[in-house]
C-alpha cells in the first residue's frame, strides 16, 4: 500500500491572511484541494492522510466531499512544529500500515506536484527504501567570510535542492521518528523528514523533481501559482 501523508498543520503567518494558507481559495478552490487532487488522480496512491491544523478538520472533510477526494481516509491534528506534525501522521498509521508499505510525505502548500515526479519517488523508494524529490542547483553559492566578502564557493555540481514529495518504507520512517524524538536528533528548527534521516545516519536517494513544485509561503508565491494555473503548456517545448 502506498499512503500519502499531507502536512497541512501550519498557520501560515508569512502569507499575511486571515485563514491558514492551505485553505486560501484560488479560482474557487482551496489550495489544499489542488494538492490532494494530485494524489487522488495518481493510480499508485492508495490512501491519503492529512495532518491538519486544529479547528479545520471538518472544513477539510467537507471540501474533500465537495471535490471528490475519495482517497482521504484520515485527518489528524498537527503538532507545535513541522516535525511533530509529521511524527503525528506517521504514528497514526502504526496499526494501519505494514513495514514495507510506502509512505509519501508532502507539503500541503505544494499544490503543483507532477505525476512523473510522484511516480519516480515511488519507484525509487521501492528500489532503495527511500527517495527524495530533488533538482540541480543552478546558481553559484558562496560562503560568507566577514558579511561583506568571500574567498570560497561551493561547486554547484555538488548540490541538490530537495523538497517534497519524499517517500520512505513505513518501518524506516516509523522507527526513525521514534528514535529521533527519544534521542532529540534531527527534530529542531527547520528540520524535516529528510534532514532527520541523514542525522540518523540514513543514506538518501534522489528522485526526479520539477521547478513547478513551488511552496506557497508568501503572496508572491501565490501569484506565481495563479500564473501556472492560467498558462497552457507550451507545445513547442520538448
Amino acid at each position: 500500500m502506498n499512503v500519502a501523508v499531507i502536512i497541512a498543520g501550519g498557520a501560515g503567518h508569512r502569507m499575511g491572511q486571515d485563514i491558514p494558507k492551505q485553505f486560501i481559495n484560488v479560482y474557487d478552490k482551496p489550495v489544499i484541494i489542488y494538492t490532494l487532487e494530485g494524489f487522488q488522480k495518481h493510480p499508485q496512491v492508495d490512501a491519503i492522510e492529512v495532518v491538519c491544523i486544529d479547528g479545520w478538520h471538518e472544513v477539510l472533510w467537507a471540501y474533500a466531499k465537495q471535490f471528490n477526494i475519495t482517497k482521504l481516509k484520515w485527518v489528524i491534528s498537527g503538532g507545535e512544529t513541522g516535525q511533530e506534525s509529521i511524527r503525528n501522521g506517521i504514528f497514526n498509521l502504526e496499526d494501519k500500515c505494514k513495514d514495507d508499505d510506502i509512505i509519501i510525505v508532502h507539503d500541503g502548500i505544494r499544490p503543483l506536484v507532477d505525476d512523473t515526479v510522484l511516480s519516480d519517488v515511488i519507484i525509487k523508494c521501492k528500489q532503495y527504501g527511500n527517495a527524495v524529490t530533488s533538482m540541480p542547483y543552478n546558481e553559484q553559492i558562496f560562503v560568507v567570510d566577514d558579511e561583506k566578502s568571500t574567498t570560497k564557493y561551493i561547486p554547484r555540481e555538488t548540490l541538490r535542492r530537495v523538497s517534497t514529495p519524499q517517500a520512505y518504507t513505513f518501518k524506516l520512517i516509523d522507527d526513525g521518528y521514534h528514535e529521533a524524538f527519544e534521542k532529540g536528533i534531527g527534530i529542531r528548527g527547520s528540520s524535516y523528514a529528510n534532514t532527520m534521516m541523514v542525522e540518523l545516519g540514513v543514506r538518501l536517494y534522489f528522485a526526479a523533481g520539477s521547478d513547478k513544485n513551488i511552496k506557497l509561503t508568501t503572496k508572491d508565491d501565490l501569484e506565481m501559482f495563479k500564473a501556472y494555473l492560467k498558462q497552457g503548456q507550451d507545445t513547442w517545448l520538448k
